[in-house]
């Protein structure tokens, strides 16, 4: 099996984007997962983007992004991320459907799934994957809701998953591994995230216990994208280090090396 490591965080300077984006080879991941900020200025005009940051390998891996995908705007927003993706050389559009869990029904939760393998069919024209992002207080939230859902889906090529371990734990489903093995078929991507005391924590410093998820992740044959997606607030260079470190003592190197 064989992974690919990517690194993901939020910047509040333009000096954490230049560490961000100046450190990630160098510190041994294969990409970047981008947040919404980091790329959204430059969405219009994706040869600024390049200007600004070069072409090195995995800069744009996968972009996080999010929206209703209730109305035409949302789908066109969308769409023109698409454009911008097959610019920067992106793979992934990791989406979380930003509306609240909340008084949903089943019947709405299912609705959602043609609307997602339609977008994503498009995203494969492009050269793309569209990986939905469950969350916290979104649609996906539930252990009955993403069954409700994927059992909608009538291709799993069109509608992939992004498994984030820390919004399952926060969202009370504590069998993370289950949900690794269950959807496997769908799974494009994982967000690596600890958590603890209701806050998000460095990878290994929280109260996940990776083991059987590291166990579920090699015993369905996963190979692809693995981001750390480190939101704890602590210093860059120090995520960067200990999530790798500790992603790679579970699973394996990374690209290319079979485990």
């Amino acid at each position: 099996m064989t992974y690919t490591f990517a690194f993901s965080r939020p910047t509040a300077s333009l000096q954490e984007e230049q560490t961000l984006f100046g450190a990630y080879e160098e510190a041994g991941y294969n990409g970047l997962q981008l947040k919404w900020s980091q790329y959204t200025p430059y969405v219009s005009r994706p040869e600024a983007f390049i200007q600004r940051w070069g072409q090195p390998a995995g800069a744009a891996s996968a972009l996080i992004t999010g929206g209703t995908l209730l109305d035409d705007g949302s789908k066109e927003q969308l769409r023109g991320l698409y454009r911008f993706a097959q610019a920067v050389g992106t793979e992934i559009i990791v989406y979380c459907h930003a509306v609240s869990r909340q008084s949903l029904t089943h019947k709405e939760i299912a609705a959602f799934a043609p609307i997602f393998e339609e977008l994503g069919k498009e995203a494969e024209q492009c050269g793309l994957h569209l990986s939905l992002h469950h969350h916290y207080d979104q649609p996906l939230m539930h252990r009955e809701d993403f069954d409700v859902f994927f059992n909608h889906i009538q291709n799993p090529a069109h509608t992939g998953l992004t498994i984030d371990t820390a919004h399952l734990v926060k969202s009370g489903i504590e069998d993370v591994a289950e949900v690794i093995r269950s959807f496997s078929p769908y799974i494009r991507n994982f967000h690596m995230k600890d958590f603890a005391n209701g806050d998000y924590q460095i990878l290994g410093r929280g109260d996940i216990d990776f083991k059987p998820i590291f166990k579920a992740v090699r015993d369905i044959g996963y190979g692809g994208w693995i981001s750390a997606d480190e939101e704890s607030g602590g210093e860059i260079g120090t995520g960067m280090r200990e999530c790798l470190a500790f992603m790679k003592s579970g699973l394996g190197s990374g690209r290319n090396e079979t485990i």
